[in-house]
């Protein structure tokens, strides 16, 4: 891992990356995009891990970076924590910048403003979308719950846990699979339809938004210390891997086709449910915990033989096989710079990494 991104810092230097189709080499988006934190979020990992101060000047001014595009138009919306988790707070974590956490707060303040209060949800993008919300936000949360804590004030981790109650009634269903886009009325907040988003139909089974919401609703509940939440996430957790194929990386849809043969693997939904199933296993006793540890280290294992590039030192992505957007025919096939980001940090798990950003 360390061979492979210290190379990666070579080749991305200072770009914001996303995608990395068959050349093999990564985009550069704006940096108001929602993938911008997940590279220096890699750095910081990496910096923490092994204490080399390249990854720390290289991951510094990220941080600085997205706040100085919140002064012009841009595009931030519910994924901010996304972006300013693995940049501002990591950055203040590790090092106890004063910016970093001053960024962070003003990234908190910025994700509870977009709370809808008659719906009890934090609405998703931005234009008319007024009443949309998505599963994807779970993992934002943190954000909030982490601003609570330094700020001292409660009302950021109040948002955080209706919304985190508004996913638990609305999103997750009865059998462990997931609503993307939930769409309430933005005045009165009656759930009005779900949409099928990025997944294959509307009562399908999108693979990362199950890792999303298994993720997102552990994080909540060592935030949070209530059972629901924990409850949640082992019924999402046990969806996620009653419908893994032999190799333990999952289609990108569970429920795409009656049958799955040809359908696009998601390393991305992958790596970031293995890093969720190792949260979930350390709130448990080990009895109770072994089994999820157990069903990430598959899954690590897995992408590790079969999906990774070690041999391919032209190659600027870790993983290959993300599915970004199949319904749009959007990034089928290709590495995704968030898979690589939980990757690496579900790897730092099993090394004994103490530190938590989402």
């Amino acid at each position: 891992m360390e061979r492979k991104t210290t190379l990666m810092l070579r080749l991305i230097g200072d770009k914001s990356p996303h995608v990395a189709g068959k050349d093999g080499k990564y985009d550069d988006k704006r940096i108001d995009w929602w993938t911008s934190g997940f590279w220096p979020g890699i750095l910081w990992l990496m910096y923490d891990m092994t204490g080399k101060e390249a990854y720390k000047e290289a991951a510094w001014s990220w941080d600085e970076r997205l706040e100085r595009l919140m002064l012009e138009p841009n595009a931030y919306d519910h994924d901010v924590g996304f972006q300013f988790l693995p940049t501002a707070v990591f950055k203040h974590l590790l090092t106890g910048d004063a910016d970093g956490l001053r960024r962070g707060l003003s990234a908190a303040n910025f994700l509870a403003g977009r709370y809808n209060l008659n719906g009890r949800f934090i609405r998703a993008w931005n234009g008319d979308k007024h009443g949309w919300s998505i599963i994807d936000t779970s993992m934002n949360l943190s954000l909030l719950f982490w601003a609570s804590q330094q700020s001292g004030d409660p009302r950021f981790a109040q948002i955080a846990r209706s919304h985190a109650e508004t996913v638990l009634k609305h999103f997750i269903r009865d059998d462990g699979s997931v609503n993307h886009i939930v769409v309430f009325d933005p005045d009165s907040g009656e759930r009005l339809e779900v949409l099928g988003g990025q997944g294959h139909a509307p009562d399908s089974g999108w693979s990362r938004g199950a890792a999303w919401a298994l993720y997102g609703m552990a994080n909540t509940y060592r935030h949070t210390g209530d059972e629901v939440f924990l409850h949640a996430a082992r019924r999402v957790a046990h969806f996620f891997l009653a419908n893994l194929p032999e190799d333990e990386v999952a289609h990108w849809d569970f429920r795409a086709a009656a049958s799955l043969t040809g359908e696009p693997r998601d390393t991305s939904a992958a790596a970031c449910a293995a890093s969720g199933l190792l949260e979930i296993a350390e709130r448990l006793t080990p009895a109770e915990g072994r089994v999820y540890r157990a069903a990430a280290e598959r899954i690590l294992h897995s992408l590790d033989a079969h999906y990774s590039t070690w041999e391919d030192d032209s190659h600027e992505a870790i993983l290959l096989h993300g599915t970004g957007h199949k319904p749009a025919g959007e990034n089928v096939d290709v590495s995704l710079i968030y898979g690589d980001y939980f990757f690496v940090e579900a790897i730092a798990k099993l090394e004994g990494w103490q530190h938590r950003v989402f």
